[in-house]
C-alpha cells in the first residue's frame, strides 16, 4: 500500500559568524583545496574511508566519494568570487529532514589578526525547527571547529 503524506513547507534563513585567527587567503585555501583535511569524521556520511573533494568554480561540486564509486553530492557551486565568497546549492533528502533545498553562502572578511567567516543558509521545502537547529549546530562543528582548527594550526 502506498502512503501519501502532505508535508508542511516554508522558507527559513539564518546567519552566523565564525572568527578565525588566519588570513582570508589561508582560510580560502583551506576551505577549497584542503577540504578533506578538516572535514570531521562524523560528517563522512558515505563511510569512514570516504574522501571529500571541492571544486569551487561555478558548476563545481563539493563531493564525498568512496573507493567503490559510491558517495554523496553535498553541494553544487552556484556562484564564486574567488578569495572572498561563494554560494552553494544542495538538496536535503527526507532521510536528512527534508525534502528541502539549501543555498549556503560563505563570505570571508579580513579582520585584524585574522578573518571573519560569515555563513548564511537559506532553506526552502519541508523545513522544521529541528532541521534548522541540526544544520546550525552542524555548521558550528564543521566550520567553527574543523575548518577553524585546521586553518589556525597551519598558521602556527
Amino acid at each position: 500500500m502506498t502512503e501519501i503524506k502532505d508535508l508542511p513547507t516554508r522558507a527559513v534563513d539564518y546567519e552566523m559568524e565564525i572568527s578565525i585567527d588566519a588570513s582570508v587567503s589561508r582560510v580560502w585555501r583551506a576551505l577549497c583545496e584542503e577540504t578533506n583535511d578538516w572535514w570531521l569524521p562524523d560528517f563522512h556520511v558515505a563511510g569512514p574511508d570516504s574522501t571529500i573533494t571541492f571544486d569551487p568554480s561555478p558548476g563545481g561540486q563539493l563531493v564525498e566519494r568512496t573507493g567503490d564509486g559510491g558517495g554523496v553530492l553535498w553541494f553544487t557551486v552556484h556562484a564564486c568570487n574567488p578569495g572572498h565568497s561563494m554560494t552553494l546549492v544542495g538538496a536535503l533528502s527526507a532521510d536528512y529532514g527534508g525534502p528541502a533545498t539549501t543555498m549556503l553562502t560563505l563570505m570571508l572578511e579580513e579582520r585584524p589578526g585574522g578573518c571573519l567567516l560569515k555563513v548564511r543558509d537559506a532553506l526552502v521545502g519541508h523545513v522544521s525547527d529541528k532541521l534548522v537547529d541540526s544544520l546550525k549546530s552542524g555548521w558550528v562543528m564543521l566550520l567553527g571547529e574543523g575548518l577553524k582548527r585546521h586553518a589556525e594550526k597551519a598558521v602556527s
